[in-house]
């Protein structure tokens, strides 16, 4: 369905939302797989604490349209070119409708939905056959969850944006990817106050993203053993979901 990615050497790789969590993980294993990295994240000084060696450094905001661009014009100017683009920004805040907060849930939404969609706009003109650009969802984005009233439907839109986008590019030979994790520890799950079921570190999502990547698949998603049952439910009739999705959540 995509490119096959199996050989990192040389590949250039621009990694938006790389300074911690998934994306600096992703970032240090493909650096030990011979990858050509640029690096984006608000703060170039994270960026830089992470230690990559030749990294090149791009800090930008992944809302801002414009500092997308001028992000591109400089990895353009440096590299001639990009092979894999990957959008890795992300924000989480548990709500529910007792604290529904409308300025919280559009910047969540911006984040996780609206940024990804202005990078498109930017390296769409960039992409070519054999390469392509992913973008990191969640299962979250299969069907409706408690606590993730702002965060699933960014997700979704997500999902459904990275479909569209494959069918337009697919017969191009550009790959299109949706990447859809299961709970990985990080600093936004840190927030949750629930046992998160087969939790994994971001070292583990990197490894199952990579090796998602060699598969050629469209979707990515880990680890298999929580996101199949998601699958599933997400499958169900909703006056069978609803119930089991409060009978496992304690909803």
């Amino acid at each position: 369905m995509n490119p096959k990615i199996t050989d990192w050497q040389g590949k250039r790789v621009w990694l938006i939302g790389a300074s911690a969590g998934i994306g600096a993980a992703v970032a240090r294993d493909l650096e030990g797989r011979g990858a050509r990295l640029a690096l984006s994240a608000r703060s170039g000084a994270q960026l830089n604490a992470l230690g990559i060696g030749n990294a090149l450094i791009l800090a930008c905001d992944a809302i801002d349209a414009a500092s997308l661009r001028d992000a591109r014009h400089t990895l353009l100017a440096t590299w001639g070119g990009v092979d894999l683009v990957v959008y890795l920004a992300g924000n989480y805040v548990p709500m529910r409708t007792g604290a529904f907060d409308l300025k919280t849930a559009e910047e969540v939404v911006s984040v996780n939905f609206n940024g990804a969609m202005r990078l498109a706009a930017a390296v769409l003109p960039d992409l070519r056959p054999g390469g392509g650009i992913a973008f990191v969802a969640s299962v979250a984005g299969y069907r409706g969850l408690p606590k993730a009233l702002a965060y699933g439907p960014g997700k979704a839109a997500l999902i459904h944006f990275a479909e569209c986008l494959y069918i337009d590019l697919a017969p191009q030979g550009i790959g299109v990817w949706v990447v859809n994790p299961g709970f990985v520890a990080t600093r936004l799950t840190d927030r949750n106050d629930f046992s998160m079921p087969a939790l994994i570190t971001p070292e583990q999502a990197a490894t199952d993203m990579v090796a998602g990547f060699a598969a050629g698949d469209f979707e990515i998603h880990f680890p298999k053993r929580f996101t199949r049952v998601m699958k599933l439910l997400a499958h169900l009739p909703y006056r069978w979901y609803f119930p089991l999705v409060r009978r496992f959540t304690g909803a």
